[in-house]
Order: C-alpha cells, then structure tokens, then sequence
C-alpha cells in the first residue's frame, strides 16, 4: 500500500520544518529536501519553531534535540500540547543514542529518530516515511469526509421520499380500508373482492414501510427525540394490539393478549415503544400461516419488563438469528408479504434509545418470539 501511494505523491505538495540552533546544519538539510523537491522552512530554537509551526503550518518538522534555550523534547511538549500543532509528526535529530533518550523522546510525541551524522538515503527514506503516513491519513479524511456527505443525501433523500409519499399512502390505506369494509365478496364478486383486499393489504404494508423510513432518517440524523415518560404498558400494548386485529383477520388469525392483572409501570417514549411492538406484531402476522395464533405476553423480569410477540409461523433459520436485527434484507411472508428488514433494525436502535433491548428466539418450522425490554420505572 505504502509503495503505490508514495508513487503518488507529489513533495512539492507537503512541507517541512527544519529546526536547528546550527547554522550549518541547517544548510544542509534544506538543501537535501529542497533538492527532493519538498518546501521548505527552518527555525533556529524551539521558541522560533513554535511560531513557525503554527504560522507555516508544515507537513513534518525535523526538529533537533540540542538547542539553547528549550530542548527539543521541551518544544515537542509544547507543540503537543496546543491543538494546532499537535497532530504534525516529529523526527527529533539527536546525537544520542542511549536508550532513556529514545524513550523520553517517544513519550513526548516523537514519530521518528534520525541520529546525527546522518546520510542522504536514511535521511530521505525516514521522511517519506512520516510524508507517506501524512498523506494516507489525509486520503482517509477526505474519504470520510465524502461518505459522509454521501450518507448524509442519502438520509435526506430518503427523509424526503418518506415525509412526502407518507400522506398520499395514507389517503389511499383510508380509502381502501372504507372499502373493503364497505362490500362484500358477493356484492362485487370473488375476483374483485380478491383484489381489493390484496390492494387494501399491500397500502398498508407500504405506510408501514413509509412509517418505518421516516422514522429511521430522523433517528439516523438525530432529529428523532425521546421523550421518556411514565407509562403502563396495560394502557399502551391493548392498543395498538386493537389495531392488528382487522389485518390479522384477512388471514383467520387470532391476535390473544394477555396483560397483567396490576399496572406494569415503565419509563418510556411512548412513539418508540409503540412502533417497536407494532412491527413485532406487522412481522408475526406476516410469517403466520392462516388460522393460527400469536400471543401477546408481557411480565416484569428484573429491572425491565418484557413485552412478547409470539407466533407459530415459518420460523427463522439458526444462522440468521444473529444478525437479524442488523440484517436489512428482503423477506416474505406466508402470503407472499414482502418485507424490507429495515422494521426490526428500528425496533433495535428505538429499544436501545429508551434503555431496553431486543431478543429473539426461534425454530425453524414451529415459530418465533420477538421481545422488548422496557425498563421498569424506578420507586
């Protein structure tokens, strides 16, 4: 790696401070680095190098340990410690070669030694060296700078896409629910009816999605606060449980909650807890087969209370178990239901957020039960 960008850089791009209280040395390093190409700029104490580092802003400064008024080490003290001059490596220019020297060298910032009488070839190879690792750090920095410009769109945009089809798809789910509600099968005829009812499902799913994405951006961009409050789940979960109970029955499933016979206290944001036990119960449906059940359990384990999704569907392979939190990947349900994984890798930052956790557990082919943690309000 170190070879191929070298050959990429350009030396008259970088600069280097020279610092020795010897005149002559002096000479000879700047004529050596200028013939190399590199810019150059030289101080003769430590108290010049300071100024000097800070007003010329150099790429690598080669600094001497042996100087009158503060020593080397003393001055690299101080470079460290100031903000604008902290990160510019070093390559103290010693005559000494004990090993106390080196380590008090090394603890006060050095990157490098060079020990004096020093040749050409060394003296180049260690300074492209430093100039090497200055230019892959900056690569990185830029890089950086650019995925994060590039997440950055990719947030908005899709912030855009949710906040303003958001509300065109919640019209069209109003409508269609009126209607599927309003007709009969024998009214309008099987193949009609079918397709309503498919058109009414799928409106959902995508709000849901839509729901999902919005919500995700501004938790991704910050813009997403939790307000935690005190909240009993017994007036929380029936809820929104309520409201999967006309989608469950579009596939003869029963939805059997079971709460808890006294209040079950949690500190909580009320959004967030919501939407983490809507896409359990979004998910459960969809990999349910018809004519079965899903549980809805909730008790008090330890500090948290836990609330429990559980269904009796396909299940989930024990490879994926690991990852699915994380995992956004395209799954379908047991009627065809297509699903984005983005829902449970926001059930995971949102439990997170509040405090809790999520969990899962599974067998392939007998179903799986997905669970949050909330914590317990504190007496």
């Amino acid at each position: 790696m170190e070879e191929s960008l070298e050959s990429k850089i350009n030396r008259s791009d970088y600069k280097i401070l020279i610092v020795d209280d010897v005149v002559s040395n002096v000479l000879l390093l700047k004529i050596l680095l200028t013939n190399e190409k590199f810019q150059v700029c030289t101080a003769n104490c430590g108290n010049m190098c300071v100024e000097q580092a800070k007003a010329e802003k150099p790429d690598l400064i080669l600094l001497d340990v042996m100087m009158p008024d503060i020593s080397g080490f003393d001055t690299a003290v101080i470079l460290k410690k100031d903000p604008e001059t902290a990160d510019i490596p070093i390559i103290f220019l010693t005559a000494l070669n004990n090993p106390s020297d080196l380590v008090r060298g090394f603890q006060v910032g050095a990157n490098d030694f060079l020990t004096k009488p020093f040749n050409k070839e060394e003296l180049i190879v260690r300074v492209m060296h430093q100039i090497v690792l200055v230019a892959a750090k900056r690569l990185i920095q830029k890089q950086n700078e650019e995925l994060r410009a590039t997440i950055n769109n990719r947030d908005k945009m899709y912030s855009v896409i949710a906040h303003d089809l958001r509300s065109p798809m919640a019209s069209i789910r109003m409508v269609l629910n009126l209607v599927v509600s309003a007709v009969s099968r024998e009214a309008v005829g099987p193949e009609l009816f079918d397709l309503l009812d498919k058109a009414n499902r799928e409106s959902e799913e995508c709000h849901d999605l839509l729901d999902n994405l919005l919500k995700w951006t501004k938790s991704q961009t910050g813009r997403l606060n939790v307000m935690l409050q005190d909240l009993d789940l017994n007036d929380i979960v029936p809820g929104v449980v309520e409201i999967f109970d006309m989608i469950a029955l579009t596939k003869n499933i029963k939805l059997q909650y079971q709460g808890t016979s006294s209040p079950l206290l949690v500190r909580a944001d009320n959004d967030m807890l919501k939407t983490v036990v809507r896409n359990f119960l979004s998910n459960a449906i969809k990999f349910s087969p018809e004519n079965s059940v899903i549980e809805i359990k909730m008790v008090a384990e330890g500090d948290f209370a836990k609330v429990s999704v559980c269904d009796h569907g396909v299940g989930i392979a024990p490879e994926r178990l690991s990852t699915i939190f994380a995992k956004g990947e395209t799954t379908y349900g047991t009627g065809g239901e297509e699903g984005s994984g983005l829902g449970l890798q926001l059930c995971a930052d949102f439990s997170r957020k509040i405090g809790g956790d999520v969990m899962v557990e599974s067998v392939l082919g007998e179903g799986s039960t997905f669970s949050v943690l909330v914590p317990l309000k504190k007496d």
